[in-house]
């Protein structure tokens, strides 16, 4: 029995293949593809304008945000054309992703763009685009990478802040009297601004005549308690109010996952006879591992920003042995005007980081594939 088959000289027609879909669908597509070329043309005349190397008469970046809000109705209504009623829920979605672009994604475009000219507000020559000498001279700057190496010296530290919170959230986890009082006398630090901080411990109590702590040290014995002029001890001392202000983080979030713990296999461990330390290590801290990787990435992140403190009670010193890259780089803007320069120690900080932290997560991530 022969197969049914269309009629001749018909073609058969799936419900996807109207033709007037596919139209709608190819004026959507090109709707898209034309707004963002126009788009990157103007951000593209619009950098050559700023850099000097067209004269378009360009005063301000209005024109990109023109065309930026025309692309993005262009976008929304390409999608709708394109995807239909799921183009239409796209649209719900799509200010919250515009304004991360406008907001992120942007100035960062706009912070590379400024990177590779020579813009000093001191000099009457405005901004110039100068190629790659900035970052030939950030490879020859020696105190930006002094800065870098103290860096790695702050973020080895993270490890050391990680074990004490550990410790203060067992304490606090553990059936102690007062327990709530206590959890809020340890998160006090938290909630200090570190400017607060540098002023209250590193200008006032660690003064090295009328200080506290000054004081205490001379009484321990130490003759001349200077906390900030010898390179170790001053770089250890801004460690040590960083590390007040941020263990709390660490110690709430720890705390978090210990109290969601399963506590059956805890008690478990402990009518089969093991020990404090046994039920530690071989069950609370490998079941808070995800707990403890995520506060260690965070603090990590956070640590690569430490910059307020140190501005505020050494300003770098002595000799940059506290130097932060944060606070080089505040520098860099605020004691030389050099915006180029500067700009381009921040793009290349933010790669660094960018770089850093993707391994950092791939490492982790194939550790913990492998442990459970």
């Amino acid at each position: 029995m022969a197969e049914a088959g269309p009629l001749p000289g018909h073609d058969f027609i799936e419900p996807g293949d109207d033709p007037k879909d596919a139209a709608r669908r190819r004026a959507g597509t090109a709707l898209i593809w034309l707004a963002t070329i126009g788009l990157g043309a103007v951000i593209a005349l619009q950098a050559l304008d700023a850099a000097g190397i067209l004269h378009l008469g360009l005063d301000n970046w209005r024109p990109t945000l023109f065309a930026y809000l025309l692309w993005a109705v262009a976008l929304g209504y390409g999608l709708v054309l394109i995807r239909g009623e799921a183009g239409r829920r796209a649209l719900f979605i799509l200010p919250a992703v515009l304004f991360t672009v406008a907001m992120a994604i942007f100035p960062t475009l706009f912070g590379f763009s400024i990177a590779f000219t020579d813009w000093n507000l001191s000099s009457f020559a405005g901004q110039k685009f100068n190629g790659f000498d900035n970052l030939v001279q950030l490879f020859r700057d020696p105190f930006y990478w002094n800065a870098l190496g103290n860096m790695v010296f702050y973020v080895a530290l993270v490890l050391v802040e990680y074990a004490i919170a550990f410790g203060l959230a067992l304490l606090l986890n553990a059936e102690i009297r007062a327990r709530k009082f206590w959890r809020v006398v340890f998160l006090i630090p938290f909630m200090l601004s570190p400017v607060a901080v540098s002023w209250m411990i590193g200008k006032s109590m660690m003064e090295y005549r009328f200080g506290p702590a000054a004081r205490l040290a001379r009484w321990l014995g130490w003759d001349s308690p200077a906390f900030f002029t010898d390179p170790l001890i001053a770089k250890l001392s801004i460690e040590a109010m960083d590390a007040w202000v941020s263990i709390p983080f660490v110690m709430i979030l720890l705390l978090a996952g210990l109290q969601a713990l399963p506590r059956e296999v805890q008690e478990a461990a402990r009518v089969d006879g093991a020990t404090a330390w046994q039920s530690f290590w071989k069950i609370t801290f490998p079941l808070m591992l995800p707990v403890s990787i995520t506060a260690i990435v965070l603090r990590i992140i956070f640590k690569l920003k430490l910059a307020d403190i140190v501005i505020n009670v050494t300003s770098g010193g002595p000799g940059g042995a506290t130097d932060t890259v944060s606070s080089f780089i505040y520098r860099e803007y605020r004691d030389r005007s050099n915006v180029g320069y500067g700009t381009m120690l921040a793009m290349f900080y933010l790669v660094l980081i960018v770089v850093f932290i993707t391994l950092l997560l791939g490492f982790v991530s194939r550790r913990m594939q492998r442990m459970t």
